[in-house]
């Protein structure tokens, strides 16, 4: 045996010093045993034919598939400028389902909210509005007023909201995001990226559906002010019911914008996502963005391969109460190919190896790599379907022996 592969297998659970006294006593009883172990980013299929957009970064997701794709410098730390209000919006309704703040509350007005600079709502300190009128003037007129004023009803300060931002761009695993404000107003140290802005525009539709409406609002008025929705997709393509626009003279021309069609087949739906940074003017910014939406739609199929909630595959399960685990995946297993090719693809299934218990459900134990014509489309985790408690004592000494004898 050898002595660096017994020390790794000692290391696998507390119980080691205890299976490998036993582990002598079940000894005696092996005789005979066979176990045979089952085998099991941006997509290079979809690179080679990828649109020609006029801005500095920009990127197209497809929502079901959690895929990328096309994309130009999508990590690329820029300046978000409004489109940093997703992320205050995200925790907003966050902090109103966990009932921190309510929607017919009236936060205070401070100064630095009354006297915010760029885009406003005019909230008035005479008068406050409520959560609810906050989060409309902040998402169709990109009210910076609006935003300290729900930043500091959440957190105090602008600052410690801030905080709070990027401690859930950590969360999400956005890592090319810091935060330093609640509005986007310019700060060498506030930026984010395409890649970045796509996880979070996806989340914040999944993760609060009873509040996206909002992003599909053609115009507000508050204190007698009425302002359209500066996203001027919502009245171009009735597909589009979101997201968000964002300019400085740091960042230029920003849009990210979410579309719904059905697929070619008309049976289901597809939404993508497009994010634009930097484009040279407004009308830029509106035109690149149908560009990329319309091309992901016309030279792409979203193919599902496995249906939700079912196993995939089963495999063994070394110290495990049960022998085997059942494995797939968080919804439908869906990728995203150019069209007319999704009859050629393959997908290999790859297991962590050794599986050893206990493995709790949703934890992650193999890798789905889907392929076409061999190059590489999509990597989706494989998970555990169920919950496998450890085995007693006399179980794992026995699991102990056979990998001591290379079963």
């Amino acid at each position: 045996m050898d002595a660096t592969r017994l020390l790794k297998l000692q290391t696998n659970s507390a119980h080691d010093w205890i299976d490998g006294v036993a582990a002598a006593c079940a000894l005696l009883l092996l005789t005979w045993m066979l176990w045979v172990p089952c085998s099991a980013g941006q997509s290079s299929a979809l690179a080679a034919s990828q649109p020609s957009i006029a801005a500095k970064s920009w990127l197209l997701y497809d929502v079901n598939a959690q895929q990328v794709l096309a994309a130009h410098e999508p990590d690329r730390p820029m300046d978000p400028a409004s489109l940093t209000k997703l992320m205050t919006a995200y925790l907003s309704f966050a902090a109103l389902k966990e009932e921190r703040i309510k929607l017919d509350q009236r936060p205070a007005v401070s100064q630095r909210a009354w006297k915010a600079i760029g885009s406003r709502m005019f909230v008035d300190p005479g008068k406050p509005a409520t959560v609810d009128e906050l989060l409309k003037g902040m998402i169709v007129q990109s009210g910076n007023d609006a935003s300290i004023v729900l930043a500091e009803a959440i957190s105090g300060t602008e600052e410690g909201f801030a905080q709070l931002m990027n401690r859930e761009a950590q969360k999400m695993g956005l890592r090319n995001t810091q935060y330093r404000n609640a509005t986007g107003l310019p700060d060498s140290q506030h930026y984010s990226s395409a890649s970045d802005l796509a996880i979070l525009a996806s989340r914040l539709i999944r993760d609060f559906p009873d509040r996206y409406p909002l992003y599909s609002m053609r115009e507000y008025a508050y204190n007698n002010i009425r302002q359209p929705n500066r996203n001027r997709l919502l009245g171009i393509d009735p597909s589009v019911d979101g997201l968000k626009t964002g300019h400085t003279d740091a960042a230029g021309w920003c849009l990210v914008a979410s579309s719904r069609r059905k697929d070619s087949t008309g049976q289901s739906e597809r939404r993508l996502i497009s994010i634009i940074l930097g484009a040279a003017s407004e009308s830029a910014r509106v035109v690149e963005s149908q560009k990329l939406l319309n091309w992901g739609f016309q030279n792409t199929d979203a193919v599902t391969l496995h249906p939700a909630g079912k196993a995939v595959a089963q495999y063994k399960l070394r110290r495990g109460a049960e022998a085997e685990i059942a494995a797939g995946f968080e919804g439908a297993l869906t990728v995203v190919v150019p069209k007319g090719s999704g009859d050629r693809l393959q997908t290999d299934l790859v297991r962590i190896d050794p599986l050893v218990a206990p493995i709790a459900k949703g934890q992650r134990i193999g890798t789905a790599r889907i392929s076409l014509d061999g190059q590489p489309v999509s990597e989706v985790p494989l998970l555990a379907l169920s919950t496998v408690a450890a085995a007693g004592w006399f179980g794992r000494a026995w699991d102990t022996v056979l990998q001591w004898a290379g079963f």
